[in-house]
């Protein structure tokens, strides 16, 4: 992990220094053209008190922004993100190489307000979706045998960027989100366990997320730290066999990680 983070910031460094310094939009107003990238992270998911998931994964990033003359902006933005991680549960063992799939597509609004010749706020707002596919087919090292989860979010993000010009064409572009959750959907398929459940569907009503970036921007190029945070409540409980009942645990996800991004 240590190897890819000196990696990412090393090849920005490079790259920056090579990029051409003349004829470059304002670097405080948010940019027209497509963004492409690449990430690395470290994850977390737990049910407190029950089971947890954990390890590195990698992802790719992508975005188109449109921009206006009235510093009016639309962003598409998406991202995809796959680790092999590490299964650990409290009563049922553990196992490792568990296939875990991120991806997300969002859609926001915002403009851009220059505060001073240096200063740029961009607030925004939008909608965004996202779908996580984790495969625990297997047994643990206790013989208990494992199932697919599938989990579907939408949720509106609210945000702020914040650009400041730090001299030698570099600009600190730190952004804070809110995502307020609009509701979500768990399907676990049960009967990947060969125990005569049924597979269960699950809605999800309240929770939160927060998102933060700190970004540092020159030219083309953008890199820096990120973290993702969500905090999911219980679902309602759904019926899987006669007189058995389960339901989605209240659990949380922490990411975090350094991300490269070129834009053109």
């Amino acid at each position: 992990m240590k190897e890819l983070i000196l990696a990412t910031a090393l090849l920005a460094a490079i790259c920056t220094t090579a990029a051409a310094q003349t004829g470059q939009p304002d670097p405080l107003l948010t940019r027209r053209g497509w963004e492409v990238g690449g990430q690395v992270a470290k994850y977390q998911y737990e049910e407190p008190n029950f089971a947890k998931l954990t390890g590195e994964r990698g992802g790719v990033v992508g975005a188109y922004t449109f921009t206006s003359p009235n510093r009016v902006y639309n962003r598409i933005d998406g991202r995809v993100s796959y680790g092999g991680l590490d299964y650990e549960s409290q009563g049922t063992g553990t196992s490792s190489d568990v296939p875990d799939w991120i991806a997300e597509a969002r859609a926001v609004i915002g403009k851009d307000f220059l505060v001073s010749d240096n200063v740029a706020l961009s607030p925004y707002i939008g909608l965004g979706y996202r779908y996580l596919y984790s495969d625990g087919r297997g047994y643990t090292s206790t013989g208990t045998p494992g199932y697919r989860r599938y989990s579907h979010y939408v949720y509106a993000p609210i945000g702020v960027t914040l650009r400041m010009k730090t001299g030698g064409h570099w600009v600190f572009a730190p952004t804070l989100e809110y995502d307020a959750f609009l509701g979500g959907r768990q399907y676990s398929q049960y009967t990947d366990t060969g125990l005569g459940f049924s597979d269960a569907s699950s809605r999800q009503k309240n929770g939160r997320g927060y998102r933060a970036y700190l970004m540092v921007e020159k030219g083309h190029w953008s890199f820096g730290p990120w973290l993702h945070y969500w905090n999911i409540k219980e679902s309602n409980i759904v019926p899987v066999a006669p007189g058995i009942g389960t339901l989605g645990r209240a659990n949380w996800t922490r990411e975090y990680g350094v991300e490269l991004r070129y834009r053109f």
